[in-house]
């Protein structure tokens, strides 16, 4: 398979349109979740700005575990209460913190993050782990990005949607 990312074009809505065509492009016809979730990280990584670590964590029955990224090297456990990636996961609502030194919890994986988006990934009732992108931006993540990072989260949940 051959596939190239092109530029993302227009207002933050459009370009998070394309960005999710480019994502569900990737990962049709492909049922291995760790090959989506590699490209899918190497995909927004490039694409979006200001972004210094997005990847995936995959609960393993107990905790959530590093699963792949693109970044600097990250914590490789997270429990279940700890951290925005636990408070996704068990609130299974999308975490969207403007300054994490702020979040109760918050775990340092990387001393340079300012905020983070964290999206919990949920097969109908099950767990599947959390999206997670931080950025050493403080407020670097909006509304928009929410919804098209979400949307990017179910072509991961669903290929070939």
């Amino acid at each position: 398979m051959s596939f190239t990312a092109t530029a993302l074009e227009g207002t933050k809505t459009e370009q998070y349109a394309q960005l999710t065509q480019q994502a569900a492009a990737l990962s049709a016809g492909e049922p291995n979740r760790i090959a989506n979730a590699a490209n899918i990280s190497a995909l927004v990584y490039h694409a979006l700005p200001d972004v210094n670590w997005v990847g995936f964590y995959l609960f393993d029955g107990t905790e959530l575990v590093v699963g792949p990224f693109q970044g600097q090297p990250a914590c490789v456990r997270i429990a279940l209460d700890k951290g925005v990636c636990g408070a996704a996961a068990t609130t299974r609502e999308t975490q969207r913190i403007a300054d994490v030194h702020a979040f109760e919890g918050h775990i340092a994986c990387d001393g340079a993050t300012r905020s983070e988006l964290v999206v919990p990934l949920y097969d109908g009732d099950t767990l599947v782990g959390v999206f997670d992108l931080d950025s050493p931006i403080p407020d670097r993540f909006d509304a928009d990005d929410q919804a098209g990072l979400e949307a990017i989260a179910r072509i991961f949940l669903s290929p070939g949607l």
